[in-house]
């Protein structure tokens, strides 16, 4: 079991967590937003905490709110992550669903995915679930043929916005449920060196599909596993659950590990906060094999 965190961050900082907070500077703006995982006390006084943001978000239900204002700061800006000897360009913006646009602990699998194909001749990666696409753009800039899979138009849009501010070119854009694109390629035969999924609890596909985590992940995990290269490949499973133990990728992953002796790690994710909390942003279970 590994507890993973980034290490190479510069335009983000976890401030401090708490009180089911979070204090999170990305590039020169600072955000308050709420975070389900954080049930300790904050480090910092909340008046400080108000005096470093510009903006918190306040929720009106459990899937919207609104942006608070307290300090000037533009509605987009951008934020950039190193890779190797290049650096991905971000842009993030406030959104209604307090998200801006990236999770920052997700470096950690970006840097994996670009170290392990960039000494691959021509490796086809897969990104499903695939949001605003920093894995896709990880992979595209160590050399991959991308395919980035989404179910929302807008979060794919965004991470084309993503690619043209990274200068790269060429990924390939599909707006479809994860689980019908995944039976498709494995009906075409397709083969995938990388592939990183990144599942939610709950979501809906473009044309409605249901999506629930405990009841869709094991037909998911069978059907991915169908169009991995067994000869060569990087398969990360990531999830943001509440209830889930890292042992559930580890036993989802098992069967395909011994039978193509691939390399079989589980561990979690997690933020450093400056105030010396650590905060915990999901499970992880990973197949590697060279």
């Amino acid at each position: 079991m590994q507890l993973l965190t980034p290490l190479h961050w510069q335009d983000y900082e976890l401030i401090d967590c708490g009180d089911f907070e979070k204090l999170e500077r990305f590039g020169n703006y600072i955000t308050i937003r709420p975070e389900p995982q954080a049930v300790w006390k904050k480090r910092y006084a909340y008046s400080e905490w108000e005096k470093l943001a510009h903006v918190k978000f306040v929720p009106k239900s459990s899937s919207s709110g609104d942006w608070k204002s307290l300090k000037k700061m533009p509605d987009q800006w951008t934020i950039n992550y190193p890779l190797g000897n290049t650096k991905i360009t971000l842009r993030l913006g406030l959104t209604s669903f307090k998200h801006v646009g990236v999770f920052p602990e997700q470096a950690c699998n970006w840097d994996v995915i670009y170290n392990f194909l960039v000494d691959l001749e021509k490796p086809k990666f897969l990104n499903l679930f695939a949001y605003t696409g920093g894995a896709s753009i990880a992979a595209r800039a160590a050399g991959a043929d991308v395919t980035h899979v989404d179910s929302i138009k807008q979060v794919v849009n965004w991470a084309n916005e993503n690619m043209q501010k990274s200068k790269l070119d060429n990924i390939r854009w599909m707006i479809d449920d994860a689980l019908k694109f995944v039976k498709k390629e494995q009906r075409r035969g397709n083969l995938y060196q990388g592939i990183i999924l990144d599942p939610p609890a709950f979501g809906h596909g473009p044309n409605g599909e249901k999506w629930k985590l405990e009841d869709n992940i094991l037909e998911m995990i069978d059907s991915v596993l169908e169009i991995v290269d067994p000869k060569q490949h990087l398969l990360i499973l990531n999830a943001y659950s509440l209830g889930f133990s890292a042992l559930v990728p580890e036993n989802l992953l098992q069967p395909f590990s011994a039978k193509h002796k691939s390399n079989l790690s589980i561990g979690e994710l997690y933020l450093n906060a400056k105030s010396g909390v650590k905060l915990p942003l999901g499970i992880w279970g990973r197949l590697e094999k060279k």
